[in-house]
């Protein structure tokens, strides 16, 4: 079937139940306009766990309406920033940005329950759960003329929002949509963004994925939610996995001719492959090193045929993990790669004492490493050098005294004192990110 087909018969399909929590996953859109678009994942059904589906391209500045009319104060509140949650500097953390719309200035203290909320059912789901101290969690205030969002309740319900969100986006009643111009505007406000959540004051189910990197914030991408929904914050967790752990969608369309048999080279993402378990391990490819091991979302790690769109020629590593199943955990190679995507932005050792100057004897170099929270984490490993050379008597401590470093007595050279931060998780067993699951910090130290 021809690309303007498929779009024709999703088009179709979803006419036919996208207002309907029942309705059927549909494959990718493809849909273009001549405006700029952006690209978007649909989330699945209310009820049926579907996690997605597919994608569709939309207006990246949303729907054409002015912009809020605010009063003076509405004016002075709007644009705030809050750290709610600090664990270290901007530099040494993932930051994550909320931004809600649909909140009058008198919600705003709402808004930043609603907000805290979020990031605790987010927090609660492994590996968040291990790895919550690296993050830090920022609100920005956007104050909008009217409460709730366009859409809600209905197709024809219009309101005045500061980010301009709408259900019924690409006509899917579940899709909700942003300005990402106006987005970024309050993006910009913080002082670090590695994450973007857009959280609609409604209880309407929905969200959507926009997983692009920003080219000018640099943030991985822009999850929405509805606030109110229990449903929508699953949406959002689902769509990190796109951004911060580059995972596929391991959910799949029977019934859709060009999405019955893959036939395209090995993809290059972590969690769907063209191989079998034989193969997998005879080639020692993808997710090998976790076949056979028992997975948290349920079964064994092997390989389950289906996957990224299609229901043969691919296979996924569990039958249900959350990148197909809302409510389910990730998978073992899921956590993983979630994993990696943290390191990408977070460190384990921040300097304390400061690095730019000489430690002499009377001095004291400190670092701080964060703790991990999971239940049976391996404790974060602390070792110094001097020189290059382990000082395994100061291993596991957050400081060391340049007295205690037995520097000779005429020895007036500048040396090389180092502290390494290395995370051992069993989580990770692919060598080359448990290679990047490390920090350092070095100063120059003398008699």
């Amino acid at each position: 079937m021809a690309a303007a087909g498929v779009a024709a018969a999703v088009t179709a399909a979803l006419a036919g139940g996208a207002g309907s929590s029942t309705a059927d996953p549909a494959p990718p859109t493809g849909t273009t306009t001549e405006a700029r678009t952006t690209e978007v994942e649909i989330p699945g059904p209310e009820r049926g766990g579907a996690a997605g589906s597919g994608h569709t391209h939309v207006p990246a500045d949303g729907l054409d309406r002015p912009a809020p009319r605010l009063s003076a104060r509405e004016a002075a509140a709007d644009g705030e920033v809050t750290k709610v949650i600090d664990n270290g500097s901007t530099a040494d953390r993932l930051d994550v940005v909320v931004i809600g719309d649909g909140y009058t200035a008198a919600e705003l203290g709402q808004f930043h329950t609603d907000a805290k909320e979020k990031w605790a059912e987010v927090a609660a789901v492994e590996p968040y759960t291990t790895y919550q101290n690296l993050f830090n969690l920022w609100t920005v205030d956007a104050v909008s003329n009217e409460s709730g969002v366009s859409g809600d309740p209905d197709q024809a319900t219009v309101r005045d929002t500061a980010l301009g969100s709408y259900f019924w986006c690409d006509d899917i009643e579940r899709l909700l949509c942003i300005d990402e111009t106006k987005v970024d505007s309050y993006v910009a406000r913080a002082p670090e963004a590695d994450l973007v959540i857009v959280l609609a004051n409604s209880t309407k189910y929905g969200g959507a994925g926009y997983n692009e990197p920003s080219e000018t914030l640099g943030y991985e991408g822009i999850s929405t939610a509805s606030a109110g929904n229990e449903r929508s914050g699953q949406v959002a967790i689902h769509e990190t996995g796109h951004s911060l752990g580059k995972l596929a969608d391991e959910y799949f369309y029977p019934g859709y001719p060009d999405y019955e048999q893959y036939t395209g080279p090995e993809p290059g993402d972590s969690n769907t492959s063209t191989l079998t378990a034989d193969r997998m391990a005879a080639e020692r490819a993808k997710w090998h090193r976790w076949l056979g091991e028992t997975s948290p979302d349920g079964g064994t790690v092997g390989t389950y045929e289906g996957g990224g769109y299609f229901v043969k020629g691919l296979y996924r590593p569990t039958d249900n993990s959350l990148m197909r199943v809302l409510g389910k955990p990730f998978n073992l190679p899921g956590i993983e790669a979630m994993i990696a995507g943290f390191y990408r932005h977070a460190t384990v050792a921040t300097a304390v004492t400061p690095t730019d100057g000489t430690l002499r004897s009377r001095h004291t170099a400190k670092v701080a490493v964060p703790r991990l929270a999971g239940v049976a984490t391996t404790p974060l490993a602390i070792r110094w050098s001097l020189d290059g050379k382990e000082l395994k008597r100061f291993e596991g401590r957050r400081e060391v005294r340049v007295s205690e470093l037995g520097l000779k007595l005429l020895d007036f050279k500048k040396h090389r004192l180092s502290v390494t931060v290395v995370d051992r998780t069993a989580s990770v067993r692919d060598p080359e990110i448990a290679g990047k699951l490390r920090s350092s910090v070095v100063w120059t130290v003398r008699r």
